[in-house]
Parts: C-alpha cells; structure tokens; sequence
C-alpha cells in the first residue's frame, strides 16, 4: 500500500534573530506551504498549473539540485510574495530553489518519502521570500529547513487536530499584532519603566519576550519533528 496516496498538507516556518541580536530576522524569515500527492489527484492539477500559469511578478519554477538535474518527485515553486526586482528573481531561483530542492531529495534519502512511490508524486511549495532579504545563505538554509519540516509534517499528518485543540490557545506567533492582554501588560510594562527612571532604586522584574518565546516554540516543535 502506497505511503502518500492522497493530497497532503504541510508548512513549516524558520527564523531566528538577526546576527546583531537586534531582533528577530523578519527580513530572511523562511515559511514554507506545501501540498504532495499522487498521480491523478488534485496536487498533479494543482502542479501544472503553478507551472503554466506565469504571470508578471507570480512564478512558477521547477525545483532543480542542479541544472539539467529536476528533483523527485516532481517539485513546482511558486512564490508568495510578488517579485520585485533582479535581486528577489535571482534569490528564488538561486538559493531559494537549492534550499527547497534538496530537501525534497533529503526527504527521499531518509525515507519520508519512499523512493518507490517518487516518480509519482508532485509537490507544490510556496515561498516567502521578503523584497528586503539581505542574507542568501539564510534564504538557502532556512528554506531548507522549513521545506524539510513541511514534507515531514504533511507525510505524518501533523499537527493532529487533537493537538491543536489542546495546545493553541497557550501558543505565541511571532508576526501576530499583540492581544489585549499583550497590550494592557505592555502598558504596565511602560508604566514600570517609566517609575524606573524617576527611580532607580526601583526592583527590576524579568519581562517575557513574546518574540523570544515564538522562536522557542518554533524550535521545539522543529526538535520533535526531526527527532
């Protein structure tokens, strides 16, 4: 029995902070989307027409390890954010691809993918890639990652809808605007900091970073994965 014989969803996010520690790296963030199924299903429409359906700004482009060397099981790239300029061309189909690409193929070598079923399977991949980004060997790395962590996931089914029930509520995304509650605790924050000034004598109380805490989350759940 085959191990992918439906459409399957992935997606996988990477980032940490910028190498100055200022933050964190919204400019190289990776975030992959992904769909893999077999031959006949919606994955194999939804493959070609990614790849037929060029439009200015929006493109679709195979996913190679090298020139004249196509990944298996057929991979198709498209982009979430519209290309701008040379420089974002240049990265989708330069570091962009070879960080997605072989992760497809590592995928295959370790077995999440079986090699039996590869010539039959077609893989959708969605990525981000910021206007702004300044560091290609980040796009290259953490593309890989996020595209190895999205294939694992949509091959095991995870998250699990039980998982997610149990765990959301308590989970810090690391773009999201801040809740209420976020926003009345930095108001208490700035209150603090502000008694602090007029009085440095004043205790000094440890403050979550909810940035900090979303990456960690990130990491741990990329430790599971991979484990």
């Amino acid at each position: 029995m085959a191990k992918i014989d439906r459409v399957m969803v992935g997606e996988g996010l990477m980032v940490e902070n910028r190498p100055d520690e200022s933050g964190l790296d919204l400019l190289n963030v990776a975030h992959i989307d992904l769909i893999i199924g077999p031959r006949g299903s919606a994955a194999e429409d939804a493959f070609c027409r990614t790849l037929t359906d060029q439009k200015e700004g929006v493109n679709g482009l195979l996913a190679i390890v090298a020139p004249n060397m196509m990944v298996k099981p057929n991979t198709v790239m498209f982009n979430k954010v519209t290309i701008r300029n040379g420089r974002q061309a240049v990265q989708m189909f330069g570091p962009a691809q070879r960080g997605v690409s072989m992760a497809v193929m590592d995928c295959v070598a370790d077995g999440t993918i079986p090699v039996e079923e590869a010539d039959d399977l077609f893989i959708c991949v969605g990525v981000f890639i910021d206007h702004r980004a300044d560091m290609d060997d980040r796009i290259q790395d953490w593309n890989y990652e996020a595209t190895k962590m999205a294939i694992k996931n949509a091959v095991e089914g995870k998250p699990k809808a039980a998982e997610v029930l149990k765990a959301y509520k308590a989970t810090a995304h690391p773009f999201a605007a801040r809740s209420k509650e976020e926003r009345n605790r930095r108001k208490a924050d700035i209150a603090i900091s502000e008694m602090r000034m007029r009085n440095p004598t004043f205790p000094r109380l440890p403050i979550e970073d909810e940035s900090t805490k979303a990456v960690q989350e990130l990491k741990d759940r990329k430790s599971h994965v991979t484990s």
